[in-house]
Formats: structure tokens, C-alpha cells, sequence
């Protein structure tokens, strides 16, 4: 049983110089997170390079990060994939590691129509008894997973949340007007993460949480408790921050970021590259100011 309230971050992939796994970084990025009050852990998504990973890595990625968890910390693998039938290999594979959960996206490169959609999260929920969250990202994957979509898909037991990536922060209304609690929320969009947990959002799916634990962690409990002002102020401050995650380099914005904060390193796969450049100076530019700038967190 997953509870689908809290941060739960979606890990990067951490490479050394060699392009091999550098599990003893990811490590120290995990213990980051699990001391900063995270509630569960996604592996294999956008950040996490899945495109770029071998079955072998990802297998390695997640036998080691259900070893150093704890037991009521769920480890999500996220599934992206051309066909139904590999995508229903990938779920079986997920549980024999020891994962938790799944986290699902509509099907790659194919965009599906309304009957394709919810016959593709159906026929992989079938497959499998782990609990799903339906990844839904119409802007960077083509296909909304519509409210009339999630009206047919809440038959399915297992599927259980939704990565809500619409960029329309009305949306969390939309699907609790319509479901009520039938379907966990969780925010999958940094620079709106405040604004959706204050219009009921259960949970966040973040991104520069890789880089700045506490600080996310302390937002989203701050506003669960009724602190806006609070909650507020450190959010203002982290937005030059959060506006990392919305572009399509968010993975060398983000992992530059962990790296200032000595959790992590710059080192991505190909065909991705490192930055340079006035490109790199930029970046480290707004992550230099906003560490310069780093509020004290209040005591939750």
C-alpha cells in the first residue's frame, strides 16, 4: 500500500566519468532526501535518463535504492514505452526488483486516441497487482490523459494517482470536483507546486528536490499545516530555482544544481552533454544567487 501524500522525488541517474552507475553518489543524494522527510522515491523518469538506461541498470538502480530505504518509504519505477507489451514486461520486472509502485505514462512516440489510452493503462493495471499514479504531461508527451479518460480508469483499482503536468493549475480542481478522493493528486510541475498543494493537492512529484531537499519538503508541510506566509516566502525565493525543472535541459540545470549543493554531479548520457559556455555560466549563475540567498526554515 502506497500513501500518495508528500514529496516524493524522481531521482537523476548518477554517472561517473566512465559512463557507469556511481551508486555511492546516489546514495549520498538518497540519504538527502530520506533526512529530509520524503515520503517515497521515483526512479527511471525524465531525470532520471530512463531513455538512456539499460534493463540491467535499472534493475541495479532499483534492487539498491529498496536496500537503502526504509520499509515505509515506497520505491516507484517509472514506465515509458512504445508498446503495451513491453510496458506490461517492464511492470513485472518492477515488482521481482522490489519496487512498490508504478508510475505510467500513455504510450511513447504512438499517440494513442481516447480508446487506445485507457485500453493501454488498463491492459497494464490487469497485468499487475503494484499501485499505479498515471503520469499525465500533455505538453512534453503529446496526450492528455483527459477527466473523461480518468472517469473510465476508476474501475481499476490499482491505479490509484495522478502526476498532475497539465500546467493548468485549475486542473487539481477539475479532478476534485469530479473524483473527490477517488484519485491521489500529486503536483509534476515545479514552478506551480505551491499553488496546486494550496488548491488541494496531496502530494508533489518534484524536480530540484534532487538538489534542495529541505527546502521542498518544508514548503509543502508548511502549507498542509496553514502557513501560507511562511510557506510563501521560501517559495518566492525558490522560483528562479523551480523555473530549472521547465526546460528541455532540466536534467544538466538540475544535476549542476545538485552538484553546487555537493550531492550530486554534472555527468550525463549521451546524447545529452555536459553544459559550457555562457550557457553554464548562467546557470550557475542563478544557483550561486539563490545560495547566497537561502532563507532559514522555520521548525515544522
Amino acid at each position: 500500500m502506497i500513501h500518495w501524500n508528500g514529496v516524493f522525488p524522481a531521482l537523476t541517474t548518477k554517472f561517473d566519468a566512465d559512463d557507469q552507475l556511481d551508486l555511492t553518489l546516489f546514495t549520498v543524494n538518497l540519504k538527502a532526501q530520506l533526512d529530509a522527510g520524503v515520503k517515497g522515491i521515483i526512479l527511471g523518469g525524465t531525470l532520471g535518463e530512463a531513455s538512456t538506461l539499460t534493463e540491467f541498470e535499472k534493475e541495479i538502480l532499483v534492487k539498491h535504492t529498496v536496500s537503502n530505504v526504509p520499509d515505509h518509504i515506497p520505491v516507484l519505477l517509472n514506465i515509458a514505452e512504445g508498446s503495451t507489451r513491453e510496458a506490461m514486461r517492464q511492470a513485472a520486472l518492477a515488482k521481482k526488483w522490489g519496487a512498490k509502485g508504478l508510475m505510467l505514462l500513455p504510450p511513447m512516440r504512438y499517440k494513442s486516441d481516447h480508446r487506445e489510452t485507457v485500453t493501454y493503462f488498463k491492459t497494464i493495471a490487469a497485468s499487475t497487482d503494484l499501485p499505479i499514479m498515471i503520469y499525465n504531461n500533455p505538453v512534453d508527451y503529446k496526450i492528455e490523459v483527459t477527466l473523461d479518460m480518468f472517469d473510465e480508469l476508476t474501475s481499476v483499482d490499482n491505479i490509484q494517482a495522478i502526476k498532475e503536468s497539465t500546467r493548468d493549475v485549475s486542473n487539481v480542481t477539475r479532478l476534485k470536483n469530479r473524483f473527490g478522493d477517488r484519485f491521489k493528486i500529486l503536483c509534476g510541475v515545479d514552478t506551480l507546486s505551491m499553488e496546486e498543494i494550496v488548491m488541494g493537492a496531496d502530494g508533489l512529484v518534484a524536480g530540484l528536490v534532487c538538489a534542495f531537499p529541505r527546502e521542498t519538503v518544508v514548503i509543502f508541510e508548511l502549507i498542509k499545516q496553514g502557513r501560507i506566509q511562511e510557506a510563501l516566502d521560501i517559495y518566492r525565493w525558490f522560483l528562479p530555482l523551480l523555473e530549472l525543472d521547465i526546460h528541455a535541459k532540466l536534467v544538466q540545470y538540475i544535476k549542476l544544481a545538485e552538484t553546487a549543493e555537493g550531492i550530486g554531479s554534472e555527468y550525463v548520457r549521451a546524447p545529452r552533454l555536459t553544459l559550457i559556455g555562457d550557457e553554464r555560466t548562467a546557470i550557475l549563475k542563478v544557483i550561486a544567487d539563490a545560495i547566497s540567498k537561502r532563507p532559514q526554515l522555520p521548525q515544522l
